[in-house]
């Protein structure tokens, strides 16, 4: 689903208290960066999205190192993915670069973000690429485990939201596509291909199996014929300027 300018600045999920927080001065006030990671939680646990209020946690962390949490800066990433291809990841992979490195120096465990960053780095890469087959044999790598049963388990209606960007993608491409490929970019396969195009109202051909993608303005070709109207006497200017340029500048003798 389309995201527009005003719900990005402000969800109308948002709760009035943090649209004071994050409107106001008080987003640097490092005494409500409680509020703002339990509304991070909220978002990780109800499949809602607050870009804005997650940057402020960002921030905060920019100007207190001390207050640094990698587990939440590691959910924020992941709901950042799901964004895809709009720019949140890098907007907030911006505000981690001039973390100071000393942040987590004494640090009883040890920070899982230098490890885990690289993978959402290169998941967020082939979302933005529309290489969805390569994002899931990524993300469902032995070696990511940690990032599947430590946090993706937790955030709510993480595949489903990545599965939104791929349908979206399929939507301003295709009028038509193959089940076995549709099922490819939505990490599904079998009957939960057939399950998930009923869901999302399209048709599939059982004898061909192609599923046919609803018309919408960005998958179907118009040719726009364009027609200049222009009178003669409205290029007068134009032909007396090129008139008098066009004019010897040393007089003939």
């Amino acid at each position: 689903m389309a995201v527009s300018a005003a719900n990005w600045t402000s969800p109308p999920t948002r709760p009035p208290l943090i649209e004071e927080l994050v409107s106001g001065v008080d987003r640097y006030n490092p005494s409500n960066v409680n509020l703002l990671e339990d509304y991070l939680y909220h978002q990780i646990r109800s499949q809602e999205y607050d870009c804005l209020a997650n940057l402020a946690i960002l921030k905060l962390y920019q100007f207190n190192p001390d207050l640094y949490n990698p587990d939440v800066v590691i959910n924020i990433l992941i709901k950042a993915l799901t964004s895809a291809p709009f720019p949140d990841f890098s907007l907030c992979i911006s505000l981690l670069d001039a973390r100071p490195a000393a942040a987590t120096a004494n640090a009883d465990e040890p920070d899982p973000l230098p490890q885990l960053m690289p993978v959402l780095a290169r998941l967020h890469a082939l979302l933005q690429q529309c290489r969805f087959p390569q994002f899931w044999a990524l993300y469902r790598a032995d070696d990511v485990d940690a990032l599947r049963d430590n946090y993706t388990v937790e955030c709510v209606g993480f595949e489903d939201a990545v599965r939104d960007v791929a349908v979206r993608a399929v939507k301003a491409a295709f009028t038509s596509i193959g089940r076995e490929r549709l099922g490819s970019y939505l990490g599904l396969f079998g009957p939960d291909v057939d399950a998930y195009v009923e869901k999302l109202g399209w048709t599939v051909d059982a004898a061909t199996g192609v599923v046919t993608v609803p018309p919408n303005p960005d998958n179907q070709i118009e040719s726009t014929v364009v027609q200049e109207n222009i009178q003669l006497p409205q290029l007068s200017k134009v032909i007396t300027h090129a008139a008098q340029t066009s004019q010897p500048l040393v007089p003939a003798v």
